[in-house]
């Protein structure tokens, strides 16, 4: 069974990788493998993968170095990126979204439960890939967000959104699923000559979800929020 989706696995451990690409490669996807930081940005110079997976805890060369480099890396811009992380490493779950990450993988895992997330994931590439048009207008489903125009529809229904609430919106529903820390959210919105506290972005995460629904914006406590589209 053929697929259309290629992936890179990233960890020091052979007995993970071989783990991995055996399942993965199972199911059909086209899988490379790296067992180091250096050899994986080797290969995403020949190979463009639809996801990398890769472990934090690697010699020379940290997953989150790593990360931060991938994503410097214009041609891996649309990439998900996944960590896997041992249960309670919540500093490396943090410090990955900070670099990059879009999710994580919780080891020991099954081969059921990896295909789960592995195809989650995949799914998220393709919405960010699908829902964008020529003119950056987004469509998720009943909402709408004209970046040109600022305008915001619900149900065809024109929300009036103030500024910040709308490039708020923007960025977070232009990657489903991606989980956004407060850093990057106030570095993209305000940047860095701003000083704004939590509270300022709690507020205006408040009323977004006043006016688009609370299940629409969900809170990845310790880190930031992310957009659901289902």
């Amino acid at each position: 069974m053929e697929n259309p989706f290629g992936i890179l696995v990233v960890d020091d451990d052979n007995d993970i990788v071989e783990f991995m690409v055996y399942n993965l490669e199972k199911e059909g996807y086209n899988v490379h493998s790296a067992i180091n930081g250096q050899e994986a940005l080797k290969k995403v110079e020949a190979f463009t993968p639809h996801l990398i997976i890769l472990d934090v805890m690697m010699p020379e060369m940290d997953g989150i170095e790593l990360c931060e480099r991938m994503r410097n890396n214009p041609k891996l811009d649309q990439t998900v990126i996944a960590f896997l992380t041992a249960r309670g490493e919540d500093y490396s779950q943090i410090a990955g979204f900070d670099a990059g990450a879009d999710d994580y993988i919780t080891k020991p895992i099954k081969p059921k439960l990896l295909m789960s997330r592995v195809k989650a994931l995949l799914k998220r590439f393709s919405s960010s890939n699908t829902n964008i048009s020529e003119d950056g207008t987004l469509v998720l489903g009943n909402l709408e967000i004209d970046r040109s125009s600022y305008l915001v529809f619900l149900n065809k229904q024109e929300l009036k959104l103030p500024k910040k609430e709308f490039e708020i919106l923007y960025m977070l529903a232009s990657t489903p699923g991606k989980v956004f820390s407060r850093d990057q959210i106030y570095m993209h919105i305000w940047g860095s000559d701003v000083i704004v506290g939590d509270r300022t972005i709690d507020v205006h995460i408040r009323k977004l979800r006043e006016a688009i629904g609370n299940e629409k914006i969900q809170t990845v406590k310790g880190v930031g929020y992310k957009y659901m589209n289902e």
